[in-house]
């Protein structure tokens, strides 16, 4: 089954809530339409009165069911303004800060995460990335045992990798630009489970580095191997279901002949699914290089390591971007 099928019918089955704060934008409103008729979501759509103003679209995607919320006129806002208050308290926020960035349709969506009113939240089709993953770090904060956010992106291949994979997951991607050893083992966990909510099968993971098991010597070496040593025992602590070796170079994480070789007691075994780059550097150039001359589909960024899911759009995305989005968003509601 392709991987925005499988996404589908776990999204269907979830029965989640996703919040849409940008109301302002027609191509939200569509995908909201689209998100409810296919079943994928409960919608919540962020919007003025003003932009509120009754179309033919509006109309049709309130009768299907989407929910229309004046952020600026609602019941919600100031029990979220307290609670914004509390949590920034340590940073002098006062309620009247609290109260004028609840004015704000990002942070007003996700402290409405946060407490409960929505399972997630997708937006960037107007809004800036910083302001994205400003807003989310403030309000929602990172998940327990997680120290920072990244991304990853799910690479939908033209043809099976040499192990037989139909897609693998890089990270970090698009977020971090030079992660120690700590910060790199939080964005291995957190892969870890954005694999499991959205793809089957077992979850074998490569932490990447020019080096094979000490073939080279070098600190960016010792980070990447170090890194290895957090996140298997993090892994046997949480008990996550998945595979972890490292420092492993890419042909011996991904072909099982060269591991055989290069690293035979390695448990990936030349068969890793989640890839993770010693740097952003590493992890942007290889998408790339994948999506445009090996003709895979890069879904992503996919943000993860919040305590809740946030996605971030292109502003250039389309109305089925934002439809898949937010499968993918229900699906990590749901892990």
């Amino acid at each position: 089954m392709a991987f925005l099928d499988s996404l589908l019918e776990k999204a269907r089955a979830a029965n989640k809530t996703v919040v849409l704060p940008e109301g302002h934008d027609p191509r939200v409103i569509q995908a909201a339409d689209r998100i409810v008729s296919q079943g994928i979501a409960n919608v919540k759509v962020l919007a003025t009165a003003e932009e509120m103003i009754p179309s033919p679209g509006l109309e049709a995607a309130k009768k299907l069911g989407v929910a229309f919320i004046n952020y600026l006129d609602d019941d919600l806002i100031e029990p979220l303004a307290t609670r914004f208050q509390e949590i920034r308290a340590h940073k002098g926020v006062t309620l009247d800060q609290a109260r004028e960035a609840m004015k704000d349709r990002l942070y007003f969506g996700n402290m409405m995460l946060r407490e409960g009113h929505a399972d997630g939240l997708v937006a960037g089709s107007i809004a800036s990335t910083a302001h994205m993953v400003r807003s989310a770090f403030q309000c929602i904060g990172t998940a327990p045992g997680i120290r920072v956010g990244s991304s990853c992106f799910v690479m939908a291949l033209r043809h099976p990798s040499p192990a037989g994979h139909s897609e693998l997951v890089y990270a970090d991607a698009g977020v971090n630009p030079n992660p120690n050893a700590k910060q790199l083992a939080d964005i291995a966990i957190a892969t870890i489970q954005t694999k499991l909510a959205l793809l089957d099968g077992e979850t074998r993971v490569a932490l990447l580095s020019f080096s094979t098991k000490g073939s080279a010597k070098h600190e960016l070496v010792t980070k990447v191997a170090d890194a290895t040593e957090i996140v298997k025992r993090r892994v046997a602590e949480l008990g996550l279901p998945a595979i972890v070796d490292g420092e492993l170079q890419a042909d011996s994480a991904l072909v099982p002949a060269i591991a055989d070789k290069k690293c035979p007691q390695s448990p990936v075994q030349g068969s890793a699914n989640v890839l993770i780059f010693p740097d952003l550097q590493s992890g942007n150039i290889c998408y790339k290089i994948t999506e445009r001359l090996a003709g895979a589909t890069a879904y992503g960024p996919i943000l993860q390591g919040l305590a809740k899911p946030v996605n971030d759009l292109s502003r250039g995305c389309s109305v089925d971007d934002i439809v898949g989005v937010a499968a993918i968003t229900v699906c990590q509601a749901v892990q």
